[in-house]
């Protein structure tokens, strides 16, 4: 496998137009990434252009502060799917986590999950605002509620993806589930270092500019 079979080539701006995503799937289809990563309303154009490749389409829902209810995101997954998606990154209810209120967020990824059925769920714990212990844990539910992945971040908090994080989040998942790494990852080298460290896919807006880039 090379550097785009790991990459989510990701566009999740608010200003993002229509022109944006198409760009962003045109790069993925020419550049052979393994997956596109946007915002629900545009799982359509995404699936659309990329028609008749082997590029995947992931959706993000209760995005980007995992506030919303679980009926909510439950209707945002199903919506998703129905229109094209073939992936979803879900962001788990923070307060909830910091609440010690863990059967609620380990329900509710299950019942993603079991609505999404054979779609990849990608679980994103929010690290810059955990504690390690929190970090743990929420690794653990995830686990505990079926998710194929845990992923480090949305990019739109405090802080992204970091190697410390990525080798907790692999001590706990172990073979279990895999990793995605997102937030910040912008150049070869780090990117490269992730993948030596056991992830599975790299979210990233800068995935031309990587794979360009020489080998450090």
């Amino acid at each position: 496998m090379g550097l785009a079979d790991f990459i989510d080539h990701t566009n999740l701006r608010p200003s993002a137009n229509i022109a944006d995503i198409q760009k962003l799937c045109k790069e993925a289809k020419t550049y052979g990434f393994y997956a596109v990563c946007v915002n629900g309303c545009n799982v359509p154009i995404a699936k659309k252009t990329l028609k008749n490749t082997s590029v995947k389409v992931a959706a993000v829902i209760g995005f980007p502060l995992g506030a919303m209810s679980t009926k909510a995101k439950v209707f945002e997954a199903k919506d998703c799917i129905e229109n094209g998606a073939d992936e979803i990154d879900m962001v788990i209810n923070i307060g909830w986590m910091k609440s010690e209120m863990y059967d609620a967020v380990r329900d509710e990824i299950k019942v993603i999950k079991q609505a999404i059925g054979d779609k990849i769920l990608k679980v994103i714990i929010e690290t810059c605002y955990l504690t390690e212990p929190e970090k743990e844990k929420a690794c653990a539910l995830a686990v505990e509620a079926h998710a194929d992945f845990v992923k480090t971040s949305t990019g739109f908090g405090t802080g992204g993806a970091t190697f410390e994080d990525v080798k907790l989040m692999k001590r706990i998942v172990g073979e279990k589930a895999k990793i995605k790494a997102s937030g910040g990852v912008k150049d070869k080298g780090t990117a490269l270092q992730y993948i030596e460290l056991g992830v599975s896919r790299i979210g990233t807006s800068s995935g031309p500019k990587l794979l360009k880039q020489e080998a450090p």
